[in-house]
């Protein structure tokens, strides 16, 4: 017989202590002393066939009643988590508190559970939100549809080689060394580097030193470094530079004209250019007011939703967080291990730092799905095998798809992302 009593923690954990009558759990030894029979020579006896008494003798009986204590733990649990209709999430935690000949075994786990959400009013502060966005429009005015064309000149901006001395705004091709102390520091040389003057991309002072340098002209000067620079040893002291420039090149953007237009391979004039610019940047702002609004409709949720997060969600989130951001980096030939070295910290303190973040991003995603169950928002299963189609007809074969996807996870996600969407348009249109 199996007997457990509930007990609520903080931070949606439970205890859960549970009581193994003596018959239920003395079968969980014998069948340890058979496993332990299987793997110890006792003289007499074949592989597997020693009785509990020799085996015990053997091992020890603290040995043997550990080993099935975890047996019975392992078995009695998960009927226990069924029968109170547990909504256990991670890994749980067990401690033996009663392990005694003839005794029942008892024993207690403590395990996070899905939270309880409960949500304060939030209606009002929703509408206030789409009160104010519905006063913002997506216009763009003729000095920002300027101001983009500008840009564009700038992407395409050639670059002539002059004979004069380098000015800010100029592109440099350059070669360095940097030491301290006389001796080369790591990664402080570099050859035919490009750098476009007076952006501030090196420590302070670099640019200004390559100002007024002509092709050929070889510089050596001393600088400090910045106090709060990456590389601690190098951090506030001084270093030595010597600068050959190669070349010096004026960059120069093309006159934004008819010509232009048509240099860009779709307009037939600058007007048509002007107009597609136009309508495309209409259509991001369009983009952008959307995201800021959902943004503040989420913000109001979270602020209303009373939760208790165990700390296996925080975790969980924290480590999605930093595999996106590992995504993110990738883009730019950057290593995680690399940006925690610029950054001089460690994960642990990034974890810690971006804990706030975490927390809200749950706090978000329950209060969504709490909407969802007030408003019995659903989509049907139609819906979602229409969705997760369109990620499967990327794959040749469905054998492949098989292969490389977890189905039930995709469905689960598309699943999830569709009710959201439901949601914020719901959300969308409180008035």
């Amino acid at each position: 017989m199996i007997e457990s009593t509930l007990k609520k923690l903080p931070n949606s954990e439970l205890e859960v202590a549970v009581s193994v009558s003596w018959e239920e759990w003395k079968k969980y030894i014998d069948q340890a002393a058979g496993d332990y029979s299987k793997e110890i020579k006792i003289q007499g006896f074949r592989a597997g066939k020693a009785p509990r008494d020799m085996v015990e003798k053997k091992v020890g009986t603290a040995a043997l009643f550990d080993a099935a204590a975890q047996k019975a733990v392992q078995a009695t649990f998960p009927k226990v988590v069924v029968e109170k209709k547990i909504e256990a999430i991670g890994k749980p935690k067990a401690e033996i508190v009663k392990l005694a000949e003839g005794n029942d075994l008892e024993y207690k786990v403590i395990v996070s559970v899905i939270p309880e959400v409960s949500m304060k009013p939030w209606k009002s502060g929703v509408e206030k939100v789409n009160k104010e966005y519905s006063k913002k429009n997506a216009e763009v005015t003729a000095e920002d549809v300027e101001k983009e064309l500008a840009e564009i000149a700038k992407s395409r901006v050639q670059h002539l080689t002059v004979e004069r001395e380098a000015q800010n705004g100029d592109n440099v091709i350059l070669s360095f060394e940097v030491k301290k102390d006389g001796v080369p520091i790591e990664n402080g040389s570099s050859k035919s580097h490009p750098m476009i003057l007076g952006r501030g991309v090196f420590i302070p002072g670099f640019e200004e030193q390559v100002v007024g340098m002509k092709a050929g002209e070889v510089k050596e000067f001393e600088l400090i470094f910045p106090k709060e620079y990456h590389e601690k040893s190098l951090a506030g002291n001084p270093a030595q530079f010597t600068v050959t420039v190669e070349t010096v090149q004026e960059r120069k953007s093309p006159e934004v004209t008819d010509e232009f237009a048509r240099s860009l391979g779709k307009f037939k004039d600058l007007a048509e250019m002007r107009k597609n610019v136009t309508e495309g940047m209409e259509e991001e702002k369009k983009i952008e007011l959307k995201e800021k609004r959902r943004g503040a409709i989420i913000d109001v949720l979270v602020e209303n939703t009373v939760v208790e997060i165990p700390h296996i969600l925080i975790h969980e989130e924290l480590h999605k967080m930093i595999g996106e951001f590992e995504m993110q980096l990738q883009g730019m030939n950057i290593t995680f291990e690399q940006y925690l070295k610029q950054i001089g910290k460690t994960i642990d303190e990034l974890e810690k730092e971006w804990e706030p973040q975490a927390i809200k991003r749950i706090k978000a995603a329950l209060a969504l799905e709490e909407v969802a169950k007030e408003r019995e928002i659903e989509v049907a299963n139609e819906e979602v095998e229409a969705e997760m189609n369109k990620t499967l007809a990327q794959y040749k074969k469905i054998q492949d798809a098989e292969k490389n996807i977890d189905l039930g996870k995709l469905y689960n996600y598309v699943k999830g992302t569709m009710v959201n969407e439901k949601v914020l348009e719901y959300l969308e249109n409180i008035k």
